[in-house]
């Protein structure tokens, strides 16, 4: 795994690039969610993705080592930072792998730059989430701008939300280690700051993803994860996520295990990349 920077769209965006592991080899972008970074997929790495597939993850702007820009957090910004980065690559297209906030990202990739995408896996992302999405994301946003005496108490904090308490798992530590920067005197604080993360937020919020959802025609795999995260149900009931898939031109839906967290991880990470290998 090499780190890099794109210069792209008028700022810096970092990406992890895991090679390419045999000529000939399909180009993957990994788009992770709404406050989380590159490193939020090293459990599927882990579990295998990488074996047939040369895959970058990205560090969306604002968020993890990439720039930080006062504006600019629409949906079309997103778009255009991951259509610079493949022509940065040389990439003419590319399959799309995004989690929550990273495969509503892939929606609009795959309605607005159709040629640019040959194929797209939503991970636990669908036109309409639960109806308290934003009362189940609680505990994660409230951590945004925070500052902790060390990194052992922030993930003593981060280890004792309710989706995470019987599902810790040691290679979630390379995430949030990379959820936070040191600062001089050993404390630590967020990369990601909520002013940034209220804009991406908002701009979502009036976006049509129905209309994406119609507009994107490229064979699609929705995978949902079925365990519980917040308020006794997953964060995307199973029927929004059929729902979203017959509204697509060709989307298929599977189910993994654990809950839109954890299912990055452990027997959650497996699924996803025996899913992921079958349908490509």
């Amino acid at each position: 795994m090499h780190s890099r920077i794109a210069n792209v769209n008028g700022i810096e965006l970092h990406y992890l690039d895991f090679g390419c592991p045999q000529p000939g080899a399909a180009f993957a972008v990994l788009m992770h969610g709404l406050t989380a970074n590159a490193h939020a997929f090293d459990g599927v790495v882990a579990a295998g993705l990488t074996q047939h597939l040369h895959v970058v993850s990205v560090d969306l702007r604002g968020r993890g080592e990439s720039d930080k820009p006062v504006t600019g957090y629409s949906m079309g910004d997103h778009a255009r930072d991951i259509v610079g980065l493949l022509d940065v690559l040389n990439q003419p297209n590319a399959i799309l792998i995004g989690h929550s906030f990273g495969g509503l990202l892939s929606l609009c990739l795959g309605a607005t730059y159709p040629n640019r995408v040959a194929k797209i896996v939503l991970l636990d992302a669908a036109m309409r989430m639960h109806p308290n999405t934003r009362a189940m994301l609680g505990n994660t946003l409230a951590r945004l701008g925070k500052t902790w005496p060390s990194f052992d108490d922030y993930l003593a904090q981060i280890r004792s939300a309710p989706y995470l308490k019987e599902a810790w798992s040691d290679e979630m530590l390379s995430y949030y280690r990379a959820d936070v920067v040191d600062l001089a005197d050993g404390s630590v604080t967020t990369r990601s700051q909520s002013e940034h993360i209220a804009q991406c937020t908002a701009a979502a919020l009036n976006e049509s993803f129905e209309s994406y959802c119609r507009e994107t025609h490229v064979p699609t795999l929705l995978l949902n994860a079925t365990g519980e995260y917040a308020l006794g149900a997953p964060l995307l009931p199973a029927e929004n996520a059929h729902a979203t898939a017959q509204l697509m031109t060709d989307c298929r839906v599977g189910h993994v295990r654990g809950n839109h967290q954890t299912m990055l991880y452990g027997a959650g990470a497996a699924d996803i990349v025996a899913a992921i290998q079958a349908f490509l």
